[in-house]
């Protein structure tokens, strides 16, 4: 395997290559209004340090836990609000994982929560639908994991036991506590009043899913304001803006979202394939040790009651080591679980949340250029639609100009006008070298009828001449009304180009907006992680130190009890065994015959 950089791919030394994306970033470290989830965007991130999360036992308090730091706001929305922002170094516990039936008609498992004085409870998929609100208040952030369910494997099984499963429930007690105190630590989501009415015990849980602003939720996030997605008064052109797969290739992708994406994939492989694999072969291997000391422990227990006066004495000490052994094992485990086990698939998790991260930004920046796509496609049908019209005009213009020579030839020549041969013969000599301005007018000829227009009745009026009646045939063959049809063509178009530039806009501004908040996430995850990860070692490090620790101090007493036993009565006392060595020819002679004591030597 190919050793893994931990190397920080989040960095925004880079410059964006993409037009779309901006050089601003997001400040998380200030916190925003909960009204409309509204975030400032400084010249540079002054990104705060991020405290680790507040497990038990991970991470420890003397190193990487720092307490916040007084903030400035003042318009606190709750109680609860207030007591996040107090300035002390506030932690929610999960106290107690209770059975209960309360509105239901099965038992279920609900969970005591306490953040400061008060205290409120909340079933599993409570905590769930609480995450999954928050994905979709805050698109654009990391929000925190929280355990995973039962798989069916387990149902099937542990079968109704499953629910109860104690060890199951105590790790979601400490994961889930995790999971509150990384939200109440984090510098935007600490701010929702739906995060504060989730820790008030006095406030329905229900009540909050069907108020705003959950209520106001959109059914396709993508189709919404990036950076308040309940807003109402979104402009309308936000339905006008296309829906991709996250699979959509971009013809000019960011290349730092590149490089987060590479690096995610390559950081979840690590965590969900060796080290995970690893991590519980270890722990297996551990519990067996631990498993074969307990017995080891009773068989010498058992043993020493066999014996009696110093022998028995040390032999039971020795099973006694064996026990501490046992137990001092079964705490190494409980801590690997704790402090490395459960945060490792916590990150491998925190894995999978950054791709679906990374995929919405991708869909925000396939939704631009499909739309620039659409629109110069719009634009195009537009200039051809307005050549169709010119070309209409003009083919008209020249249409009219025709018809109004062939119905002035058409009277001049009528036959019921009295002196119709004579005009003819007139007209010939004129046309043939005669003067042309000696033709005289009929005046009965001045009535003209008036023309129809387009019609979708076929006719032929007397006298219109070839070019009326190939516009009626042409009229006839294209559409009832083509020209109607044809502005209202144009006019649509107008609108939806129109739609399509204002959609472009909110495109461009929800892509900016989003580039630079998920990148000063990701910053501040970065060093969340990195601090997460410290403290994982260390914790590791004094797991085995103290285990170390209390099995040498166990065999410390063994030793010293093992050496008040006295000699066997048949073994060569210590001074002749000494003479023996020494005149010993070889040092063959200086090792015991293990059959002394048998034969009596």
């Amino acid at each position: 395997m190919e050793p893994f950089e931990d190397e920080n791919p989040f960095s925004i030394a880079d410059p964006p290559l993409s037009s779309a994306s901006s050089h601003s970033h997001v400040d998380v470290s200030s916190p925003s209004s909960p009204a409309n989830h509204t975030v400032t965007l400084p010249s540079s991130p002054l990104i705060g340090v991020q405290s680790p999360s507040l497990r038990s036992g991970f991470p420890s308090q003397g190193s990487g836990h720092t307490p916040r730091s007084p903030t400035s706001k003042s318009d606190f929305c709750c109680v609860r609000d207030q007591w996040l922002h107090s300035g002390e170094d506030v932690e929610i516990l999960i106290t107690d994982a209770q059975k209960t039936s309360e509105n239901s008609t099965s038992p279920y498992i609900t969970y005591v929560i306490r953040s400061g004085n008060v205290e409120s409870r909340h079933r599993y998929s409570e905590f769930e639908s609480l995450r999954l609100n928050l994905t979709k208040l805050y698109p654009t952030l990391i929000i925190p994991p929280i355990p995973s369910k039962q798989t069916i494997s387990d149902y099937a099984i542990k079968q109704a036991k499953a629910r109860e499963d104690v060890a199951m429930i105590a790790r979601r007690k400490r994961m889930l506590q995790t999971f509150l105190n990384r939200i109440a630590r984090h510098p935007i989501l600490s701010n929702e009043h739906v995060f504060h009415r989730f820790l008030d015990g006095e406030v329905s849980w229900t009540e909050v899913l069907h108020s705003p602003p959950i209520s106001q939720l959109p059914k396709n996030i993508l189709k919404a304001p990036a950076h308040n997605p309940t807003d109402f008064s979104a402009s309308s052109a936000y339905e006008a803006l296309p829906n991709p797969s996250p699979a959509h290739p971009l013809r000019r992708p960011d290349q730092r979202f590149l490089d987060s994406e590479v690096f995610t994939n390559k950081f979840a492989s690590h965590l969900s394939g060796p080290m995970e694999k690893v991590t519980r072969r270890t722990a297996k291997r551990w519990a067996d040790y631990a498993q074969d000391h307990m017995e080891l422990g009773a068989i010498w227990n058992g043993f020493s009651l066999n014996e009696s006066g110093e022998l028995a004495t040390a032999i039971e000490k020795t099973g006694q080591a064996i026990d501490t052994t046992y137990m001092s094992t079964t705490r190494l485990l409980q801590d690997l679980e704790q402090n490395w086990q459960e945060p490792l698939h916590e990150y491998s998790q925190f894995a999978s949340i950054i791709k679906k991260l990374l995929a919405y930004r991708h869909q925000k920046h396939v939704q631009l250029e499909m739309t620039q796509d659409a629109l110069e496609a719009r634009r195009e049908s537009l200039n051809e639609l307005e050549k169709s019209e010119s070309e209409a005009r003009r083919l008209e213009e020249a249409l009219e100009r025709g018809r109004g020579r062939s119905i002035s030839a058409s009277v001049s020549v009528s036959p019921t006008s009295p002196d119709a041969a004579n005009t003819n013969e007139a007209s010939v000599g004129a046309g043939e070298g005669g003067n042309g301005n000696e033709q005289t007018e009929n005046p009965a000829s001045v009535f003209l009828p008036p023309h129809p227009g387009p019609s979708p009745v076929k006719r032929r009026t007397p006298g219109m001449g070839l070019l009326s009646a190939l516009s009626y045939t042409i009229h006839g063959m294209m559409d009832a009304d083509p020209e109607s049809a044809r502005r209202s063509s144009i006019s649509k178009t107008r609108e939806t180009i129109s739609q399509l530039e204002d959609a472009l806009h909110l495109s461009a501004q929800d892509l900016k907006y989003a580039s630079s908040t998920i990148q000063a996430d990701l910053d501040r995850f970065q060093r969340q992680k990195v601090a997460d990860l410290r403290e994982m070692a260390i914790s590791m490090a004094r797991s085995h130190r103290e285990w170390c620790k209390k099995n040498l101090e166990a065999w410390e007493e063994v030793k010293k009890d093992t050496a008040k036993i006295p000699e066997h009565p048949n073994r060569i006392p210590s001074e002749r065994a000494s003479v023996a060595v020494t005149s010993s020819a070889g040092p063959s002679a200086a090792r015991r015959d293990s059959a002394a004591t048998i034969n009596g030597r």
